[in-house]
């Protein structure tokens, strides 16, 4: 999966895998993340916060680690 570069303290990069709903994360500590049943819409507000310059880890942690996607680490 191709990922994006995102500002943020805490994640490196992004990709989103929309035929399977699939969110894919690295975070700093050079741990990836898999995120599944993720809609559209939310990948595609983290990119546009990363664009505006707001956190990109608040958002994360709002809308997707507090919402609970299943997930998994690579």
């Amino acid at each position: 999966m191709k990922r994006v570069p995102v500002e943020s303290s805490n994640l490196v990069s992004v990709g989103y895998d929309a035929q399977i709903g699939t969110l894919e994360v690295e975070f700093k500590h050079r741990r990836f993340y898999r995120y599944f049943n993720v809609p559209p819409d939310v990948f595609d507000a983290l990119i546009e916060v990363n664009k505006s310059g707001k956190s990109v880890g608040t958002y994360f942690d709002l809308y997707v680690k507090k919402v609970g996607y299943r997930y998994h680490e690579l």
